[in-house]
């Protein structure tokens, strides 16, 4: 009975999980999962789960807890044990559980345990990041939650009398080697069996519930690079590695830069020497990051070391803010893009197709000062004019940005594009060509008068 109950947890959990990888993008979610049990027996739950693939809302959330932390005598211990791991997902609990595969493989045979005594148990596999479960459940008990690690557990009287709030905060390890969040999922297991084990040595009723700030598999798996398939709208990174973040002065991310590609290159003797960055600004943390932020003005500083045989070499990247009253809305430009060599500069101005609304970020397959500039240098005699800038799949945003990902993007491909011109023209020649033959066929009449085959015959004379 217990397996059985444990085995549909899973399901319940692997459907979700199929379910949201259908209907949403999996880049752009904040979604997690929730599990929640009590020690005690009955059913503590009377609100019916949600369907499958559906996310539940933070009010949503409030009525789920507050139908178990009622004043019923059948409600739940308020006694609270919140796990919270930095970062999880359904794909974690169906992957690496043994339900369904080796179950001495399984990462999660303490919670397996506490999950199969429990009779009340509540799922939520796809719970909003905003939802904030510590707030709510933090209103819902009117107390102050307390922070612990596993180990002092065994030092705390737990008073049944009066509720209580303890919060278990569970690092995610995200190496690349897959075996790392596994190892992190089992270290975590364990640490959630040692204070399951110290609450049931001082007999103490409890709610125990299992979730996270973040999923895991946003950042860990699911980065798909930028599409170039004209004006869409883009939300994430290439798969390879993440896009570049500058913090502000709260530590939030107030800058994001990606590129596929980002080479310079610079007329030296006659010859046009080039230098790809792309592994220093992305891979291998060869360059210094820096930047300010604020309400009107942006500004993204690269800094490198020997590049083309200068010493000190620099990367500016220049962005404002400002509102158009014709449209009614906060719209940002890139305005400049600036090197620094060796004590001289060459300053590339930004045209006026390299712009997104404010909330948006900005797009383009191909952002280059030749071939069709969208980066024009600032006065004929400047030293750009010996520089080439080329970034292919360029994507930045420098305000409005919530999160670790681009938001949607502002893609600097024309609507009309040429081959979008060509149907076009091609489908008005055929409708051309359809309406003449329709209007030919129209005009056709058949005679309404005939020869009377029975009228005297045409004697024709003859002479001898």
């Amino acid at each position: 009975m217990a397996e059985e109950m444990f085995g549909r947890l899973v399901s319940i959990m692997m459907v979700f999980s199929l379910l949201l990888s259908v209907f949403t993008t999996r880049s752009c979610s904040d979604h997690v999962p929730l599990i929640m049990w009590s020690s005690e027996g009955g059913s503590l739950w009377t609100q019916d789960p949600p369907v499958a693939g559906h996310i539940v809302s933070r009010s949503q959330l409030e009525t789920y807890l507050s139908s178990a932390f009622g004043s019923a005598p059948n409600s739940a211990p308020h006694t609270v044990l919140l796990f919270l791991q930095d970062r999880l997902s359904v794909d974690d609990i169906t992957l690496y559980g043994g339900v369904f595969g080796n179950k001495q493989d399984s990462v999660f045979p303490n919670l397996e345990t506490a999950l199969q005594s429990s009779s009340s148990l509540l799922v939520l596999p796809s719970v909003s990041g905003s939802a904030s479960v510590p707030e709510v459940l933090q209103g819902l008990l009117n107390v102050a939650p307390l922070s612990l690690d596993p180990e002092q557990l065994n030092e705390l009287h737990l008073d049944v009398s009066s509720p209580a709030l303890l919060v278990f905060r569970l690092p995610f390890g995200t190496g690349s080697n897959e075996m790392a969040p596994k190892d992190s999922l089992r270290e975590n297991d364990r640490l959630m069996g040692n204070v399951l084990d110290a609450v049931k040595a001082q007999a103490v009723p409890y709610t125990a519930v299992y979730t996270a700030l973040a999923p895991s598999w946003v950042t860990r798996d699911v980065n798909p690079a930028p599409q170039s398939v004209g004006r869409s709208l883009l939300q994430a990174t290439n798969d390879v590695y993440a896009p570049l973040q500058i913090l502000d002065n709260m530590g939030k991310v107030c800058i994001l830069f990606w590129a596929s590609n980002l080479t310079v290159s610079v007329l030296q003797s006659g010859q046009w020497q080039k230098a790809d960055l792309t592994d220093k600004t992305f891979i291998s943390s060869g360059v210094e990051k820096n930047g300010s932020c604020n309400a009107s003005n942006s500004q993204l500083i690269l800094k490198y070391g020997n590049i083309l045989g200068f010493q000190t070499f620099q990367l500016t990247f220049a962005m404002s803010q400002r509102l158009y009253p014709v449209s009614a809305r906060q719209w940002f430009t890139l305005d400049q893009v600036q090197l620094n060599y060796d004590g001289h500069n060459a300053t590339f101005n930004g045209s006026d197709g390299i712009t997104a609304p404010s909330e948006y970020s900005y797009h383009c397959q191909m952002v280059s000062s030749s071939d069709y500039p969208l980066l024009v240098p600032s006065t004929p005699t400047d030293n750009a004019k010996q520089w080439i800038l080329t970034f292919t799949d360029f994507q930045i945003q420098g305000f409005g940005v919530t999160g670790e990902n681009f938001s949607y993007a502002n893609d600097c491909a024309s609507f009309f594009t040429p081959g979008i011109w060509m149907g076009l023209v091609t489908s008005l020649l055929l409708l051309l060509i359809l309406t003449y033959g329709l209007h030919m066929i129209l005009q056709l009449r058949s005679m309404d008068r005939f020869d009377d085959p029975k009228g005297p015959a045409i004697a024709v004379p003859q002479n001898d």
